[in-house]
């Protein structure tokens, strides 16, 4: 009996698709006590992608379809050395959920899956979106340098992760906060849980087709080793897409912000666990 029910939640597991209903009852694990920030930032024609890559799961996105880039993506810091993708990829299942699980490479896609470019365009951004870009460059939400091997560095490089960055952000300021103030940050750390999201701005790349974010911003919570007590620390970061500058908030301090961004009462992006101050 037990072997059987061993059995058949697996099946159940291995049902998942990519695109799915929830991040709680699918993908839970890459948010601080399994809570997925509230749905004052989701879009009305959002997807919920557990971001897999070769039949595992390596983070989770909430995307927008209509504005083509990610809402968020949430991951947990675990930054080792590992040599740099150099592929792009695209999620099939934005297309319908008959297709893969698993992202793909744009060309494979369309010669062995007989899917147009056009059907693939339609709810999400393709490689030729970010060509001749001027000023701006493909910024990633989920760092691959903050992923443990190639495996799930790979998993970072697909077109439903990354946004129109300002160049001189993202190698400046950014790359600054993502491979140095995170590694400051995270000492004494355990399980470091991050949120990284983009507030969409009223401008667009590829004749209207995908948003140039007006703000970049980073959440994370921490799990602090101490010896007798669990203890947790957070803090943020948020930037403008048009300045070389990142600005040090508190958790309490960048919800608040985003809530005024987004003209919402209220936004809670980690369990109300997680301290804000």
């Amino acid at each position: 009996m037990l072997l059987l029910l061993q059995v058949l939640v697996s099946c159940i597991w291995l049902g998942h698709s990519e695109v799915v209903t929830s991040f709680e009852s699918s993908c839970p694990q890459f948010f601080f006590q399994n809570t997925p920030p509230d749905k004052a930032l989701d879009p009305d024609n959002s997807a919920h992608i557990c971001q897999r890559y070769m039949n595992q799961y390596y983070y989770a996105t909430l995307y927008d379809r209509k504005k083509r880039i990610p809402v968020y993506s949430a991951y947990i810091y675990n930054p080792k050395s590992s040599k740099r993708p150099n592929k792009w990829l695209v999620e099939p299942q934005l297309i319908g959920l008959e297709y893969p699980k698993d992202m793909k490479n744009e060309s494979t896609l369309l010669e062995e899956y007989n899917v147009t470019l056009e059907q693939l365009s339609e709810s999400q951004a393709i490689l030729q979106d970010y060509k001749n870009l001027m000023g701006l460059s493909r910024g990633h939400l989920n760092p691959s340098s903050h992923q443990p091997n190639f495996r799930s560095r790979t998993a970072t490089f697909t077109l439903t992760n990354i946004v129109p960055q300002d160049a001189k952000l993202n190698e400046g300021a950014w790359k600054i906060y993502e491979q140095k103030t995170m590694m400051s940050l995270t000492r004494g750390c355990n399980t470091t849980y991050v949120v990284v999201g983009a507030v969409p701005g009223n401008n667009y790349i590829a004749s209207g087709r995908v948003n140039k974010p007006s703000y970049i911003w980073s959440g994370a919570c921490c799990k602090v080793d101490t010896i007798h007590t669990e203890s947790w620390k957070s803090w943020a970061v948020i930037a403008e897409n048009d300045r070389d500058a990142v600005q040090s908030l508190t958790l309490g301090e960048l919800e608040t912000r985003l809530a005024q961004l987004y003209n919402k009462n209220q936004v809670f992006l980690f369990h109300r666990s997680c301290p804000r101050s």
